[in-house]
Order: C-alpha cells, then structure tokens, then sequence
C-alpha cells in the first residue's frame, strides 16, 4: 500500500487511507468525502484513481468506474491489485469475459494472491464455468485455507450439483469460525431441505447485533431469519426481517424505476415495427428462457435439459454482451439508435457472434439453453439476430413472483426488489414488453404459464417440447431424476417432483396488501 501512495503529501495519504476502510466498508458517501480534497490536488494519482472508480462502481456508474481504473491501470501496468480491481468493476458492470481476462492476467503478475483467484472463481462461476470455477476456488483455499468466502462458493457449487448434505456440512463449519457470515446462513437457507431450529434463530439474531458483521452479513442473515420465520408460520417475524434486509441492501442498491422503464421502452420501441433481420435462419440451436426471477424457469429449462438433444446451459451473459460490444463498438451508440440503422447484414454478423460465443454448449448436444432472466427485454434484438430460435417467456402469478423476488437476496443488478413498488413497476415492464412483443412474433414466442403446467404436468410438457421442435420424452415429464448441475435459487427444488402447493402469498394475507396496492390487484379478504 505504501508504494502505491507514493508521491502524496501525508495529508492526503491519511485521507486516501480512511477512505479505503470506508469504500471496504461498502460506505461509498464517507470514502468520497475523504477523497473529494485529495482528487482535486491529484487529479491524475493512480491509488486516487482506484479508490474514485471503486466509489462509482458502488455508486451503479460501472462505465465511469471502469474506464477511471483504466486510466490507473496505464501508470501501473505490472501491478497485480490494479489488474484485480479492475477485473472485479468489470464483473459488477456485467463484463465477465473482460473480467476473467483482467484477472488472469493477475493471477499470471502474482499468482500467489488468494482473493485474485477467489475472484476469478466468481466471475467463471457467473459465466457458468463452474469447473474452471471450481479449480480457482481451490488455487484461493490452498493459498488461503481460511479464506471463508472461497470456500462459501465451493459449497454453493456443490448445492448446484445435489451434493446438499457436503453443501450443509460446509456452511455449518464456516459458522463455527466466523458466526457472522452471512452467505453461509443464506447458503444453508437456500438449500430448503432442512429448516433452522430455534438455536440457529438465536445465533442469527445475535449475529446481527454483532460489531463484526458487516452490512453485507446482515443482509444476508436478515433474509435467512426471514426464511426460519417463515418455516415456523411466523409471518409478521418474517416479513419485518426481510423489509430490514431490503431496506439495508437498498442503499448499495439504487433503483430507478422511472428510468429503467423508460430504458425498456425506447428498446422495444426500436423493434417496431420489426426490423428485416438475419437473412440467414440462424438461432434453430437455441432456446432462450425469459421471465422475472423466481417463476419457474429454471423449472422449465430443468425439463428440456432432460432431452437427450438438448443441453441447459444456464443464464448465459452472452446476449447482452454481443449486444453491449455492438454498442462499444459504435463509440457508444444505445441499442435503440442503432438498432434502427442496423443492416440484415449486420444482425447476421451479431448472430453468428452469439452462435460463436456460445459454442461449448454444442459440443455434445445439438440444441442448448440460454435461461438468463432479463433477456426479455432483448426480444427484439433476439428476433433480429437469431430468426430460428425459439422463446419461452415463463408467466407465473405476479403477486407470487413479486412476492418471491423480495423474499430472495438477488444480486446487484436487481435493485428492483428491495421494494414493493420497484416490484410492480418491474414487473409491468415485463409483462407489458413480452406481450408487444408475442403478438409481433406469433409462432416464436410461447407465453408459458407457471401454474398451468404445475396443475396438469404432462400434457403442457408435450405442448412446451412441440414448441420447442422436439419429440416427446418421459425423461422431460421424470425431470426431477435429471443431476445435472443447476446454478439458480431453485436448484434443490428442480430435483424433486413437482409440487402443487407452492402459492405462499395466502399464507400471509392481508400484511401483503402494499404489495397488492402496488400491483393494481384487491386487497386481500377473508
């Protein structure tokens, strides 16, 4: 640290030092307060630029805080933690491929450095790479072996391969050395096949009165003793926990919904009337999956993964990032600008881009999916690119999905849930979008329904696979024997038989209500 400090007075050394602690903290406002003097005095100061563009990145100003390290990164090129800090803005701004690069090339400048391999382990974790995840987890843990989050995700990867009972083990033993930890209290949650007793509910009580958890293990833990409320019908306990949880998380996690709607709307806009897209029928490969979080889709993609021709490859960043090239490439030109002035040619180079980047999931199998949640609001573009792929947009009840949202710790990008209001904005975007764009595109675009296909399994399967252009299997109705690997909150779930009974929204009757108001649906009644 004390040579990347070189050439500040001690003032300002002091200063960039506080405002370190503060951005580790995850307290953006008081790291910039610290920094504010120190900038104007050195304005260009590699450190100075690395805490700024950490201070963004918190801040949801990804392409500032990226292009800011950038800048540092040029006066330190052979410094490991600058290649590190860099690949970790890149992975929150949604760039992992760019992510894993930068953080190789850290690796490769100081390969000793557990937390660069931790992170690289996250962001092929995110690329669904989880064998390449795994082998850097375990470079982090040799290097490191009380590096607790290293091994948290280790646990996590074996939960997504079914190995629940080691998964549980594990966080078990991480609470014994650190009781604090909260993506260990959430890991056992979200395994949901054992529910916390009444001493795990002391311990998580008592965490969060703890000095040394940090606001991220309160978050975590709130939304696990939200779940414990929950298992022992204590809804009222349950619902407080969680509004604590999402009322904490919406400070790191700024959402406005105004914009974002209107963001969803100038892109749909851009494909109506629809384009003259790729004259070449590419896409027959793919399904895409779309919906909000917590619909079901992982259930439907659970389903065709136990086709023998059809591979689930999980939520893929690729779409948005041919997409997001595109636009980097067009020296910042937004999706709906360019979108009009794009050629066939040109979405069939796009296409073939995301055929390319996509091609591993190919290898055994001649059709994969693409499960990534918020690609509904690309269906346009996907219709442009890839004329023969096919799209599933799973539907389920919105006061349930919504309800589901706010019950689950969702990453950064989905600031939309820490509030009932963001929910029903969010969720009329969606359902307004795919239903414009199932009526441009009717043959392409199947409007699935979560609660049909629970109520009477096999005959919606048959309709979901002759959509999809597949002969029907009884592996697909069985798909609960399937142990592929499942990386999303329901992955236990998908490895049991379907389960009628899943509507939770009864359960807590009228304290659901605001969230009622906010959807525009009745309040509850007895």
């Amino acid at each position: 640290m004390n040579s990347r400090l070189q050439g500040l007075g001690p003032t300002a050394t002091q200063q960039v030092m506080i405002a370190a602690q503060a951005l580790d903290a995850g307290r953006a406002d008081e790291a910039d307060r610290q920094l504010e003097r120190v900038l104007t005095a050195y304005p260009n100061h590699p450190e100075v630029l690395r805490m700024k563009a950490g201070i963004l990145s918190l801040r949801g100003q990804h392409h500032d805080a990226v292009r800011l390290m950038q800048h540092a990164l040029v006066q330190r090129p052979q410094d490991a933690l600058y290649h590190n800090t860099l690949g970790s803005l890149l992975g929150t701004a949604g760039d992992y491929e760019g992510a894993i690069r930068a953080l190789r090339r850290t690796c490769e400048l100081d390969p000793k450095l557990a937390m660069a391999w931790y992170n690289l382990g996250v962001m092929l974790t995110k690329s669904v790479r989880n064998e390449e995840a795994t082998e850097a987890l375990q470079r982090a843990v040799t290097l490191a072996p009380d590096h607790i989050g290293a091994r948290a995700l280790l646990a996590d990867l074996l939960r997504t391969r079914g190995q629940v009972e080691a998964a549980a083990a594990e966080y078990r033993r991480l609470l014994s050395v650190r009781p604090t930890f909260g993506l260990a209290w959430w890991g056992l949650a979200d395994l949901r096949t054992q529910r916390f007793d009444a001493n795990d509910i002391a311990q998580m009580q008592a965490a969060l009165k703890r000095s040394d958890a940090n606001e991220n293990d309160r978050i975590a833990i709130g939304f696990a003793l939200a779940k414990a409320f929950d298992d022992e019908g204590s809804y009222a306990q349950s619902l407080q926990a969680l509004a604590t949880a999402n009322a904490t998380a919406q400070r790191y996690q700024a959402w406005d919904a105004k914009r974002f709607s209107a963001g969803v709307k100038s892109v749909a806009d851009a494909f109506v009337p629809p384009p003259v897209g790729s004259p070449a029928p590419l896409g027959s490969e793919v399904i895409f999956i779309v919906s909000l979080p917590r619909s079901g889709s992982t259930l439907v993609e659970q389903i065709l993964a136990s086709h023998s021709q059809v591979e689930g490859a999980g939520e893929l960043p690729d779409l948005p990032q041919v997409l997001a090239e595109e636009t980097h490439r067009l020296g910042g030109k937004p999706i709906p600008q360019w979108a009009r002035e794009a050629t066939p040619a040109d979405w069939q180079r796009l296409g073939q881009r995301y055929l390319e980047r996509t091609a591993r999931w190919r290898s055994e199998r001649p059709v994969f999916t693409d499960k990534l949640p918020n690609n509904w609001i690309y269906l346009g573009a996907i219709r442009a690119m890839l004329p023969g792929a096919r799209i599933v947009v799973v539907r389920r009840d919105p006061l349930e999905t919504c309800f589901s949202c706010y019950r689950q710790p969702l990453d950064a990008s989905s600031g939309y849930s820490r509030s009932f209001e963001a929910l029903a904005s969010f969720w009329h975007d969606f359902d307004q979008n795919v239903s414009r764009l199932a009526t441009l595109h009717p043959g392409h675009v199947r409007e699935h329904s979560y609660e049909a296909m629970v109520a009477d399994p096999e005959p919606h399967i048959r309709q979901l696979l002759a959509f999809c252009g597949l002969p029907f299997e009884e592996a697909c109705v069985n798909f609960h024997e399937n142990q592929r690997t499942v990386r999303s909150p329901s992955a236990t779930q998908v490895r049991q038989p379907m389960r009628k009974d899943t509507a939770r929204s009864q359960r807590y009757g009228a304290l659901l209500n605001p969230l009622r108001a906010a959807l525009g649906l009745p309040a509850y009644s007895e």
